[in-house]
C-alpha cells in the first residue's frame, strides 16, 4: 500500500510556516525519512497524513484512495509518536490491544493477536507488566507493537528514538528496521538524527522552510547533494566559494582546487564541496605546483576514537578533514575527482 502526497498546501494561522507544494510518494514497503530543521515542516507533513491536520489544497491518497477529507481513525495507519502515549493505568499487552479493543475485536483474540506482536518485537516475556516498570526501549517496542497490531496500512513514526540514550538508539533503530521490513509496511519516519535516517532509509528527503529540497537515497543524498544548504545539513562539509579560473581549476579561499568544471566557464562562481573523510592526508610537504596540495595550520585536532576530526587554517579559508591515521597532519591532497562543484549561494 502506497502512501502519498499530491500537491499539499497547509500553512498555519497567521504565519508564513507549514508546507509548501509538498508532493512525495512512500512505496509499499519502503521507509521514507523526513529530516530538516526545526521548522522545517517535517512534523507538519507527518500530521497532515495520519489525519491530525486537514491540508488547504491537495491530496493525500493511500493507496489508490483520496484520503483528504477521511478521519485519523479511518486512515488505518499506525503512529509512534515520540513519547510512547502509552497508557499508564494498561499493562504492556492491553496497551498494545487497545487499537483492537476500539475497533470492537473479542477479548480472547485481541489478547492472543497482541501478545503475538509483542513477541515480534521482543517483549514476549514482559505482556503483563505495567509501563513504569519497563525501560525507555521496552516503552518503545510496546508503542511499536501497538501501531502493528491492527494490520494498518501504512506506519508513521514520530521522533521515535529521541528520548532514548546512544546505545539504546542503536539498538532500537535496528529493532524497528528488521520489524519494517518483516512487516512489509509503507513507513514515513521523521527525525532530526541524520545518522539515524541514513543508516534505515530507503530514501530521505530534505525539508527547507516547507519544501522537499532533495529526496534521494542515503548514499545519492550524501555524496551529491543538489545545493549547499543540502551538503551542509547532512553531514561534515567544506564549502568554499569559488570562481572558475579556467577548465579544471577553481579558484578559492583555500587556494586553488583542481576538479571537473564541466560546462562551466571561466569567472563563473561556484560552491567548491568536499566531505572531511574524502581528504587524503600527505606525508610531505605538498607541490606548490600541484592545485589541491595545500599546507596548514593545525585550528583543532578532535580524537573521536574511530577517526580524527581537523581543522587546518589554510589561506583565509578552513580545511576540515577525518582520518583514522594517529600521526600528526600538517598538509593535504583534495583528489580531484572527489570535489564536486554546488551552485553559488543566492
Amino acid at each position: 500500500m502506497t502512501m502519498a502526497f499530491e500537491s499539499i498546501n497547509y500553512t498555519y494561522p497567521g504565519s508564513g510556516t507549514g508546507v509548501h507544494d509538498l508532493s512525495m510518494t512512500v512505496g509499499p514497503g519502503e521507509l521514507v525519512a523526513l529530516i530538516g530543521a526545526s521548522g522545517s515542516g517535517k512534523t507538519t507533513a507527518l500530521k497532515l497524513l495520519a489525519g491530525f491536520t486537514r491540508p488547504q489544497a491537495g491530496l493525500i491518497r493511500i493507496g489508490d484512495r483520496d484520503v483528504t477529507e477521511v478521519t485519523a481513525e479511518e486512515r488505518r495507519l499506525g503512529v509512534v509518536f515520540q513519547n510512547y502515549a502509552l497508557f499508564p493505568h494498561l499493562c504492556a499487552w492491553e496497551n498494545v490491544a487497545f487499537p483492537l479493543r476500539v475497533r470492537g475485536v473479542p477479548h480472547p483474540i485481541r489478547r492472543a493477536q497482541a501478545i503475538q506482536m509483542l513477541e515480534r518485537v521482543g517483549m514476549g516475556a514482559r505482556v503483563g507488566s505495567m509501563p513504569h516498570m519497563l525501560s525507555g526501549g521496552q516503552q518503545q517496542r510496546v508503542a511499536l507493537a501497538r501501531a502493528l497490531v491492527f494490520d494498518p496500512k501504512g506506519l508513521l513514526l514520530d521522533e521515535p528514538l529521541s528520548a532514548l540514550d546512544a546505545a539504546l538508539r542503536v539498538e532500537m533503530r535496528d529493532e524497528i528496521l528488521r520489524v519494517q521490513r518483516q512487516s512489509g509496511i509503507a513507513t514515513l519516519l521523521v527525525t532530526h538524527d541524520q545518522e539515524e535516517a541514513l543508516s534505515v532509509a530507503d530514501r530521505v528527503a530534505v525539508m527547507r522552510e516547507g519544501r522537499i529540497v532533495q529526496i534521494g537515497t542515503p548514499r545519492v543524498l550524501y555524496d551529491t547533494p543538489v545545493d549547499a544548504y543540502v551538503a551542509g545539513f547532512v553531514g561534515q562539509s567544506n564549502l568554499w566559494p569559488g570562481i572558475v579560473e579556467r577548465e579544471g581549476l577553481v579558484g578559492t579561499s583555500v587556494g586553488p582546487i583542481a576538479c571537473v568544471t564541466g560546462t562551466r566557464t571561466r569567472g563563473d562562481a561556484v560552491i567548491v564541496f568536499v566531505r572531511p573523510e574524502w581528504i587524503e592526508p600527505l606525508a610531505r610537504s605538498p607541490r606548490a605546483e600541484v592545485a589541491g596540495e595545500i599546507a596548514g595550520e593545525t585550528l583543532s585536532d578532535r580524537f573521536l576514537g574511530p577517526v580524527r576530526r581537523i581543522d587546518l587554517a589554510v589561506g583565509t579559508g578552513m580545511v576540515r578533514l577525518e582520518t583514522h591515521l594517529r600521526t600528526p597532519v600538517s598538509a593535504v591532497r583534495i583528489p580531484p575527482e572527489r570535489v564536486r562543484l554546488l551552485p553559488p549561494l543566492e
